[in-house]
């Protein structure tokens, strides 16, 4: 019984945290457009 929760247990941890790593990469890559835009806006203005 305590083998099928932990298993149980692992299988929700490791889909979870596969849904959190999608999100920190979306974040991440929303940061840099927003770096790069800003750059690209201070370029313009020099």
């Amino acid at each position: 019984m305590k083998k099928i929760l932990a298993a149980s247990m692992l299988v929700a941890f490791v889909l979870t945290g596969c849904n959190t790593f999608k999100g920190v990469g979306k974040d991440v890559s929303k940061a840099g457009d927003a770096v790069t835009n800003t750059a690209e806006k201070a370029e313009n203005k020099m």
